[in-house]
């Protein structure tokens, strides 16, 4: 499932192309037909992300909510758009642009106030401007669930996935298994703060680097990472290898529905 720095990516490059347009709205699929027709030929006025929902407003109050899920993508090029298939669920078109949404979760049109229901049952996302670290903080403390499991859970920070997840609390010595109100405000203010300079690093990369400068494959003369999820990290997706600092096995272990990876011997904290 993508995190939180693709669907604001999302949010930006809808933006850049269809903002201030009134593109062409279509349904291929035929499972978004009847608001498609009532979006065709209104301008975009907004694009929105909160965590890993993503808003786009037409006119000054008809919004289009959609949730990627598991499967969910979304394809943006440059015009013309080439003949849609049937799997396309939603596509934007104007003189210089298109954007084809395929196999999401959730692609719906609803009302300002079922919006802000959503908005309501989220935690704060470190990219949004709007986001108070204090709300998440709060549960937290109040909590004996580990604090792998608390980050992943949308109601207490919105946008965290498992890439992020694994390592941040590797990049603060963090004991995945630790209860949630162990943690101290100074830690938390640290690890919120580091989630949101890694985010929008995502942003603006596109991709997820989680490493520090001095641990690049440059800076440590070893082969970079290759894998289909992109970035340099520290123990995502690399269980059974070697730590890149203390050099002892990353481990791996089923949390919260996903495959948690740390480092024993750096994350003891």
């Amino acid at each position: 499932m993508p995190e939180g720095h693709t669907i604001h990516r999302l949010a930006y490059d809808y933006a850049g192309r269809f903002s201030g347009t009134a593109p062409r709205v279509t349904s291929p699929q035929g499972k978004f037909s009847d608001a498609a027709d009532l979006l065709d030929g209104a301008p975009l006025t907004a694009t929105e992300a909160h965590g890993k929902h993503l808003f786009l407003r037409f006119r000054e109050a008809d919004w289009v909510h959609i949730h990627l899920g598991l499967f969910g993508k979304v394809t943006i090029g440059d015009a013309p758009a080439p003949p849609p298939t049937d799997t396309v669920r939603l596509r934007l078109a104007n003189r210089t642009a298109y954007a084809d949404l395929r196999g999401p979760t959730t692609c719906a049109l609803i009302t300002g106030a079922e919006k802000q229901a959503i908005h309501d049952r989220l935690g704060p996302d470190p990219l949004r401007e709007d986001a108070d670290p204090a709300v998440a903080y709060r549960r937290i403390s109040r909590s004996r669930t580990t604090v792998a499991a608390l980050l992943m859970d949308q109601k207490v920070v919105a946008g965290v996935g498992n890439v992020y997840r694994a390592e941040v609390l590797f990049r603060h010595g963090v004991d995945p298994y630790r209860a949630g109100r162990s943690l101290t405000p100074a830690e938390w203010e640290a690890i919120w703060a580091d989630l949101a300079d890694l985010m929008r690093e995502g942003v603006r990369l596109n991709r997820i680097d989680t490493v520090r400068p001095e641990h690049t494959p440059e800076a440590m003369g070893r082969p970079p990472r290759v894998d289909d999820h992109g970035g340099e990290v520290y123990v995502y997706r690399r269980a059974a290898r070697p730590c890149h600092i203390c050099g002892g096995e990353i481990r791996t272990a089923g949390l919260a529905a996903r495959n948690l990876f740390w480092c024993p011997t750096c994350q003891s904290g």
